[in-house]
């Protein structure tokens, strides 16, 4: 069976323009041709020109092609060989470049509108930036993580803004409790506390109780959390850390605080 130069523009998806071309410079010449000249092409010009497209789809100049082809020592399966190697190692290179893709979304997703100036209205002097790498080292594969990115990247400067501003409230009023000398275990700090955790489901992830205990441990564990919060008063951090433990117990969840 033979087919027309037009047939087979249609079966391989190019123009009858570039199968004239690849005829013009012996890349693919029609196997035959009709009685009134017309180019007519076997099965094995398609297969021919399946590879020739396949070298082309990777890049591949004409001439180079023409060399693979035409080299009388690979045999049909030797090509199909090459060409498996081919697609994987592009397959290995797209996944490279789709991973780095990623990476440069994620980078954006903390303050992901907001230009440098924006931020600092926002955040004051603590850039979440910062911390993006760590934060993505020691919780990225974490469900928590997943969540609070994908909110991240709906939220606009005015949402960051809502939740600063949340935030700032929150820790006045904690403040406000240790300067009247409530114990960080009384009813009002725990109700702060639970305040603290719901605030964190609400605008960031799902925050349990044994996860709300683990970060307020880490409140005062590390310093550079604790720096930062002790800028609304001094000692907050450890009472910040101190009712959401007794929170976290109030409501069942065992909460040493690992003194």
């Amino acid at each position: 069976m033979s087919y027309s130069v037009g047939q087979v523009a249609g079966f391989a998806g190019v123009t009858v323009r570039t199968l004239h071309h690849y005829d013009e410079i012996g890349l693919l010449r029609p196997g035959a041709r009709s009685a009134a000249g017309h180019r007519r092409y076997d099965d094995a010009d398609l297969d021919r020109l399946q590879r020739i497209l396949f070298y082309r789809e990777l890049g591949f100049p004409l001439e180079e092609v023409a060399v693979l082809l035409d080299d009388p020592d690979i045999d049909p399966q030797a090509h199909l060989r090459r060409q498996h190697q081919l697609l994987s190692d592009r397959i290995e290179r797209l996944r490279k470049m789709a991973a780095a893709v990623e990476q440069a979304m994620e980078a954006r997703k903390m303050g992901i509108n907001l230009t440098p100036e924006e931020k600092f209205e926002v955040f004051g002097d603590f850039d979440p930036d910062e911390h993006q790498e760590e934060v993505e080292q020691r919780w990225g594969n974490t469900e928590a993580y997943k969540e609070s990115q994908r909110r991240a990247a709906s939220y606009t400067k005015e949402d960051w803004k809502r939740i600063q501003e949340e935030a700032d409230d929150l820790s006045n009023r904690f403040v406000a409790l240790m300067g009247a000398g409530t114990p960080p275990t009384s009813e009002a700090a725990m109700d702060l506390a639970e305040e603290h955790r719901q605030g964190i489901g609400r605008n960031h992830y799902e925050c349990g109780y044994e996860m709300h205990a683990c970060l307020g441990r880490m409140y005062v564990s590390d310093h550079r959390f604790t720096e930062n919060i002790d800028k609304a008063g001094p000692g907050l951090a450890v009472y910040l850390r101190d009712a959401i433990l007794a929170n976290a117990e109030r409501h069942g969840q065992e909460a040493s605080d690992g003194s």
